[in-house]
């Protein structure tokens, strides 16, 4: 690793405003997408057949690369490390919370007579048959619920990344993207369930099927994660440069970007871009598996952002609320997944069920108490900074971040 930089070599520190809020717009959709209402189906993939989820995965990546970097190179590797390893074992308590809220207020919700929801039992199916080895395997974040397949993807990038940045600071980005490269592609070869079946369950014996390890395929996902680690890590090396975008990847990516949101909104399959063609959409728009047309139109919008963004910002007022959610992701995005799984228990999946005044007033509800709790956060670290006679500034951290 190079020599800690003196903190005049180091890009100045910041707080990135733009960065939050566009992490509390990415929990907004993330909310509207998970929450069964009128506006799920309209508000899923707004910008094209990209998700909120991919966003938040690159926001997070970056703003870890940024922060936990600057750590690296002002202190050392080791204190990068433990940063690290702190803030996964703040995420695997997260997660453990949420499997205990699962497994005892929902599971007892699904199975009261009066609230017999397919939406909330469908949630729990392997753990009501097995119980044992559900919340056995689930501590160990083989077994992972739909909707609580997220942060066990975070907690292992978490674990991986000091020692993918270690060698990064020493040799370079191209062996760990590279890498990262060959995985993504193994995973759009099928190799994952290969892989699982092999080892997991032929090596290891772990009776949990593969079809109950979450929706994410991680080979693919790790992808986009390191990619974004990468770009903050860069971003806060010594004698950092402001990226500067060739003008032809900025008129293709314009062009792609277009495409991709016209044929969401105009096309006659909305979100499934081929229709009825599931092998098609599977193949080349698949979202667990980032196949490569979503992976382009992301890079896109990526792309669009950096270039124009600054200048659309400085039109725009500031929308402190978004900030304010997004600087307190983790426990937001925890406190949107319990109240998903209460309306899935009371009211399942089927967003026909109420008139449309009650899915404004569940929403309202909903985002209401999302903001509460940021809120509630940030109010926090600031009496928390007074007291140690600091100037509190919220840290950034991954989706799962705060």
């Amino acid at each position: 690793m190079p020599s800690p930089a003196t903190p005049a070599a180091l890009p100045a520190a910041r707080r990135y405003h733009e960065i939050d809020a566009a992490r509390g717009l990415m929990l907004v959709l993330m909310t509207l997408t998970h929450v069964p209402t009128m506006l799920t189906d309209p508000v899923g993939q707004p910008f094209g057949f990209v998700s909120a989820a991919e966003g938040f995965v690159l926001l997070s990546a970056f703003v870890c690369g940024l922060v936990y970097g600057r750590i690296g190179y002002a202190k050392g590797v080791d204190a990068m490390q433990q940063a690290f390893w702190r803030r996964a074992v703040t995420l695997y308590m997260s997660q453990a919370a949420l499997l205990l809220f699962l497994f005892t207020v929902i599971t007892a919700l699904a199975l009261k007579v009066h609230l017999q929801s397919p939406g909330a039992r469908e949630l729990i199916l392997y753990y009501l048959a097995h119980p044992r080895e559900a919340f056995a395997f689930a501590l160990a974040l083989v077994y992972q619920p739909a909707l609580l397949d997220i942060l066990p993807m975070y907690i292992l990038f978490m674990l991986m990344s000091p020692w993918v940045m270690a060698w990064a600071f020493r040799h370079g980005w191209r062996l760990p993207l590279a890498l990262s490269a060959l995985g993504w592609l193994a995973a759009q070869l099928d190799a994952t369930p290969w892989l699982y079946a092999t080892v997991m369950q032929g090596w290891l014996k772990v009776p949990v099927p593969y079809a109950e390890t979450g929706s994410f395929d991680t080979l693919a996902w790790q992808a986009l994660w390191f990619g974004g680690l990468a770009l903050g890590a860069g971003r806060s090396a010594p004698g950092a440069r402001p990226i500067a975008l060739p003008a032809p990847w900025v008129r293709t990516a314009v062009a792609v970007a277009a495409a991709g949101l016209l044929w969401r909104h105009l096309g006659p399959g909305g979100q499934a871009p081929f229709a009825d063609h599931h092998a098609l959409n599977t193949l080349l728009f698949d979202k667990w598996r980032l196949a490569p047309l979503r992976v382009l139109d992301l890079v896109a919008i990526g792309i669009v952002a950096l270039h124009y963004g600054p200048a659309w910002l400085a039109r725009l007022p500031r929308m402190t609320w978004l900030e304010t959610m997004g600087s307190a992701s983790l426990s937001v995005f925890c406190t949107h997944l319990v109240a998903v799984l209460l309306v899935q228990a009371l009211w399942g999946g089927d967003h026909h069920v109420r008139p449309w005044w009650g899915d404004v007033l569940m929403l309202a509800a909903v985002f209401g108490a999302m903001y509460a709790v940021a809120w509630a956060v940030q109010r926090h670290e600031r009496r928390s900074g007074k007291r140690r006679g600091t100037c509190p500034t919220p840290r950034h951290a991954p989706a799962a971040g705060h």
